[in-house]
């Protein structure tokens, strides 16, 4: 099982749905892990009793809300010590250095800072990363309303002082106030995960990603072939 980490205070919650569902379409087997202090996914993903801590599927996908590790996660499903999980992939949403550390985040095979620079996410995001007590490598996931060298180098200089190793090669800027914030809420309100009306950069910065996590476990064909299946259905 590869395990994504998706770090930082910025609501990340649909854009990992989004992620999710592209990665279903190209056959693999996911489980998306919200351990954030507001556990979001609660309130969007659809379940007929949820309780405290749950896992409950969504669109072929498996949510697991509320459990605060991946050996909770094992005994919920009642996975027999030493054997790992059967997914493929695992996307793992914390906002808080104490879930960094109970999921094992410094170890995943890929990490994403995610962050827009309100003042909130970027300081809150920080306070995560600072208290990150090893090197770590991370690719940033930027919400902005323009593509902004400036933005960039300003979160590079107010991450000096931490342990973060930036991926310069790569990084995502993903749109605001371009529309997709409305379309997103609607495809809650009629539990839906679709990506057909959301806007040109808003996709190809999500096929960016998933081609990141797949990391050669399927070529870029697959993926547009994905992403056209992903219009189809809305």
């Amino acid at each position: 099982m590869r395990t994504i980490g998706f770090i930082g205070a910025y609501d990340k919650t649909d854009f990992i749905m989004h992620v999710a569902k592209a990665l279903v379409v190209l056959g693999k087997k996911v489980l998306v892990v919200d351990n954030t202090l507001t556990l979001k996914a609660k309130y969007i993903v659809p379940a007929i009793n949820p309780t405290k801590a749950y896992v409950t599927e969504y669109e072929k996908i498996d949510v697991a809300i509320g459990l605060e590790s991946f050996e909770q996660i094992k005994r919920y499903f009642g996975t027999p010590d030493g054997k790992e999980l059967e997914y493929d992939y695992s996307l793992v949403d914390v906002d808080s250095i104490d879930n960094f550390y109970k999921f094992n985040i410094m170890n995943c095979s890929k990490n994403y800072f995610v962050t827009s620079f309100d003042l909130y996410s970027l300081k809150k995001g920080l306070e995560i990363l600072t208290n990150i007590e090893q090197p770590i490598k991370l690719t940033k996931i930027l919400f902005s309303k323009e593509m902004s060298k400036e933005d960039n180098e300003y979160l590079d200089f107010l991450s000096l002082e931490t342990k973060v190793m930036w991926n310069d090669e790569f990084r995502v800027y993903l749109p605001m106030d371009n529309g997709d914030q409305t379309i997103i809420i609607e495809n809650q309100r009629i539990s839906r995960i679709g990506i057909k009306r959301l806007s040109m950069q808003y996709k190809e910065s999500l096929s960016y990603i998933v081609e990141d996590i797949a990391d050669g476990d399927v070529n870029s064909k697959e993926i547009t072939k994905a992403f056209r299946i992903l219009e189809r259905e809305g």
